[in-house]
């Protein structure tokens, strides 16, 4: 008995007035996606169905209308020629957003991830991760959605995880997420160490960062750079992030016999207890923290 609900009753009004809501959504986003195949009204129909984005049925109505897909990848190919030389404008990088913003929420559900990745169409939008400028806020903002697409495709753990894992590292989704990292705002920072964290947390991406010094190398300079260049106190989805592939990376080192190089990168602010007290808010953060710098102390009493 104690297991039974509060209440048995269901109020017939709140049921009918949820499934007409519902309706009308649906029926909303499919006007737009009908908007999207003419031309004169795709901008208007993307800004629109970009506001929809988290509704539970638009990524299958999405990946099920016809030409859809094909159509956020003329929009995607569009903007190519606007990165170099940069003379991507706010206006034309707000239109491309909208359609990546609409991969993103097919990378988000669970009945359409795996089809955009056996698609490749992810591989059209590391051109926009690979930009480097970062005195224009636009820029970063294709960055950022471009970064929040691959972040949908991992976020989740579930069975197709290993499969998202290798298609991005085939694809060599990691050099990119460094370029992010080195040259992205905070918040690109933040979801491209949140991937890296994620591809660092399988076997398989371990394997990829340890198979060559230069890799592996190349992957704590830049988490070692980025901490270095804090001037005040990074956020605290950062940092966790940045810890959580630390933590990946001391214990890649000591199979690859890198613990030399783990020793020399990670960073002295880190190693400074006064520094970890002022931007450990959190204290799981602190105990990650603590737990890294136990590892990579053992490395060098190793070395």
């Amino acid at each position: 008995m104690e297991n039974l609900p509060e209440t048995l009753y269901i109020d017939p009004i709140y049921e009918s007035s949820t499934a007409e809501a519902e309706y009308v959504e649906r029926s909303r986003i499919e006007q737009c996606i009908h908007l999207l195949h003419q031309p004169s009204h795709r901008e208007e129909a993307l800004a629109l169905l970009s506001k929809e984005r988290r509704s539970k049925d638009m990524p299958l109505l999405l990946w099920n209308a016809k030409n859809v897909s094909f159509i956020l990848l003329q929009e995607i190919l569009k903007a190519y020629t606007l990165l170099a030389p940069p003379t991507l404008g706010m206006k034309d990088a707000t239109r491309v957003c909208n359609a990546l913003a609409l991969l993103q929420s097919m990378a988000s559900h669970p009945e359409t991830k795996m089809k955009i990745v056996k698609a490749k169409l992810p591989v059209y939008i590391y051109p926009f991760m690979n930009t480097t400028e970062n005195e224009i806020k636009h820029f970063d903002y294709l960055r950022l959605t471009s970064l929040g697409v691959i972040g949908a495709l991992v976020k989740i753990e579930d069975a197709d995880t290993p499969e998202i894992i290798h298609f991005l590292l085939e694809t060599e989704v990691l050099p990119l997420c460094l370029r992010c990292i080195e040259v992205g705002s905070e918040l690109a920072k933040t979801v491209a160490a949140f991937v890296l964290s994620k591809i660092l947390l399988r076997e398989e991406g371990q394997r990829y960062c340890g198979t060559f010094p230069e890799r592996f190398y190349a992957v704590a300079h830049v988490l070692a750079k980025t901490i270095d260049q804090f001037q005040g106190k990074p956020s605290s989805q950062l940092l966790k992030h940045i810890l959580t592939c630390f933590m990946r990376l001391s214990e890649v080192s000591r199979l690859v016999g890198a613990c030399d190089a783990l020793t020399k990168c990670y960073p002295v602010k880190l190693r400074d207890p006064a520094y970890l007290n002022f931007v450990c808010d959190d204290d799981s953060v602190r105990r990650l923290a603590d737990q890294v710098l136990q590892n990579v102390s053992e490395h060098r009493m190793i070395g």
